[in-house]
C-alpha cells in the first residue's frame, strides 16, 4: 500500500520557499552563525550548510499537515546545522516549526512541547555555566530559549486564544439554534392556542346553526321554521361577533375589535341556558364546598378558582355541550363541577386541591351525528387539561352514557398562568 503524503497548505509552501531563498541568499554572501574555527563545527566548509537548510525547508511544508513529523525532523536538521558553520535561515525556520507544532498539533503536543522546551532551556543555562564557570555560558541558555521555548510559548498563547474564540462561536451558534427552536415552538404553541380558541368560540354556534337549519328544512311547519330561523340568526350574530374579535386579536388592530374578557365559571349558567335554547335538555350541578356531602343546582360556579383553571373548565363544558348537541341521544345532559377528587363509590366527593369537571350525556341510540364533527374538540379539551397538569378522560361508561371528565389541579397555578402558549386570553 503506497504511502500518501499530506498535501501542504498554501501558506506553508510560501513559508518554505521564502525560508529556503533567504537561507540561500545568506549562504551566497558567506554569512554563517559560527566560525569555522569553533570546536563545535565538525563539518567545515560552505557546502554542508545546505543539507540542514533544505531539510528544514521541507519541514516547513509539513508544519500544518503533519506538525509532529515536521518537529522531529526539524530537530534532527537543527542538530546537524550546529555541526556546521550554521545558517540563520535554518534557525528561523526551526522556530516557526516549533510554533506550528504547538498551534496545529494535538492537544497533548500543545501541552508537552512548552514544558519540554522550557526544561531544555533550563538545562542549557545551568549545565554550561556549571562546566565553564564563566558568565558568558549563560548566553547558551538564552539562545536555546529564544530558538525553542519562546516560539512554543507563543504558539500555546495563540492556540488558547483561538480555542476560546472557537468556543465562543460554538456557543453563539448554539444560542442561535436554541432561539430558533424556541421561536418555532412558540409559533406552534400559538397556532394550537388559536385553533383551540377558534374551535371553542365558533363550533358551538355553527353546530346549532346546522342542526336548526336541518330542522327548518325537514319540518313543514311555519311556526317551527320561524323558531329555527330565530335560533339560526342569534347564533350567526354571536358567532360573527366572536370571529371579528378573534380576527382583531390576530391583526392587532385595536379599536372596537379588542378581545372580550376571558370567560369564567360564573358564566356557566348563561352557557347552559344557551344550550337549552338550542334544544338540549341540560342541568348544571355544582358542589360549592368540597366538604359538603350534597350539592345544589346553581347558575354559578364552584367558588373562586385560579383564572387558568376557570377558563379551561369553561371551555371543556362548552365543548362538551357542543358535542352533546351534535351526537347525544335524546335524554338529559348533566354538567357537574365540584372541588375535590372524583366521587367515591359512596357518592361523596373526596378532599383534594383540584376542580373536577364532569359532563354526561345519553349515548348509542342515534343513527348518526346531527352535525358533522372533526374530533378536534376532544383534542383541544385534552390539551387544555394537560397544560394545567390535570387528567382527562372521555368515553362511554355504564352502558349507554358518554362521560367527559377532567380533573384540574388548583395548586401551583402560577406555572399555568394563561399565556399565549398555554391557551389563555390573548
Amino acid at each position: 500500500m503506497a504511502l500518501r503524503l499530506p498535501h501542504p497548505h498554501r501558506f506553508d509552501v510560501f513559508a518554505a520557499v521564502g525560508g529556503l531563498l533567504g537561507g540561500l541568499l545568506l549562504w551566497g554572501i558567506g554569512l554563517g552563525t559560527r566560525r569555522a574555527a569553533d570546536p563545535i563545527v565538525l563539518f567545515d566548509g560552505r557546502w554542508p550548510v545546505l543539507l540542514p537548510l533544505f531539510v528544514m525547508a521541507g519541514c516547513e511544508l509539513l508544519r500544518r499537515a503533519a506538525p509532529r513529523v515536521a518537529l522531529l525532523t526539524a530537530t534532527v536538521a537543527l542538530t546537524l546545522d550546529t555541526m556546521t558553520q550554521g545558517s540563520l535561515g535554518t534557525l528561523l525556520m526551526f522556530t516557526d516549526v516549533v510554533y506550528a507544532a504547538v498551534l496545529y498539533g494535538t492537544p497533548a503536543s500543545a501541552r508537552r512541547i512548552p514544558w519540554i522546551t522550557g526544561l531544555i532551556t533550563v538545562l542549557a543555562t545551568v549545565v554550561p555555566f556549571a562546566v565553564w564557570r564563566v558568565p558568558e555560558a549563560l548566553l547558551v541558555g538564552v539562545a536555546v530559549g529564544v530558538v525553542s521555548f519562546a516560539p512554543a510559548s507563543t504558539g500555546l498563547i495563540v492556540r488558547n486564544h483561538r480555542d476560546a474564540a472557537e468556543g465562543a462561536r460554538l456557543r453563539a451558534e448554539q444560542t442561535a439554534l436554541l432561539a430558533e427552536m424556541d421561536r418555532v415552538q412558540a409559533v406552534s404553541a400559538e397556532r394550537a392556542r388559536m385553533a383551540r380558541e377558534l374551535h371553542d368560540m365558533v363550533a358551538n354556534h355553527l353546530s346549532a346553526i346546522a342542526i336548526h337549519s336541518t330542522a327548518a328544512l325537514s319540518i313543514d311547519e311555519p311556526e317551527t321554521s320561524r323558531e329555527a330561523l330565530g335560533v339560526i340568526r342569534e347564533n350567526s350574530v354571536e358567532g360573527l361577533a366572536e370571529m371579528r374579535r378573534l380576527i382583531g386579536i390576530l391583526r392587532d388592530s385595536g379599536g372596537d375589535l379588542e378581545p372580550a374578557a376571558a370567560p369564567t365559571l360564573d358564566g356557566l349558567g348563561a352557557l347552559v341556558e344557551s344550550a337549552r335554547a338550542n334544544g338540549l335538555d341540560v342541568t348544571l350541578d355544582t358542589a360549592l364546598d368540597a366538604d359538603a356531602d350534597t350539592a345544589r343546582d346553581s347558575s354559578r360556579g364552584p367558588g373562586p378558582v385560579p383564572a387558568p383553571v376557570g377558563l379551561a373548565a369553561y371551555r371543556i363544558v362548552q365543548e362538551s355541550l357542543t358535542n352533546a348537541l351534535k351526537h347525544a341521544s335524546p335524554g338529559r345532559v348533566t354538567v357537574r363541577l365540584a372541588m375535590g377528587a372524583p366521587p367515591t363509590p359512596s357518592g361523596q366527593w373526596g378532599k383534594d386541591d383540584s376542580l373536577t369537571v364532569e359532563v354526561t350525556s345519553p349515548y348509542g341510540d342515534r343513527d348518526g351525528p346531527r352535525a358533522p364533527g372533526s374530533g378536534a374538540g376532544l383534542v383541544g379539551m385534552r390539551e387544555r387539561t394537560e397544560l394545567l397538569g390535570g387528567t382527562f378522560e372521555a368515553g362511554p361508561v355504564h352502558g349507554k352514557v358518554w362521560s367527559v371528565r377532567a380533573v384540574l389541579p388548583l395548586t401551583d397555578t402560577t406555572a399555568a398562568t394563561p399565556t399565549p402558549a398555554q391557551g389563555g386570553p390573548a
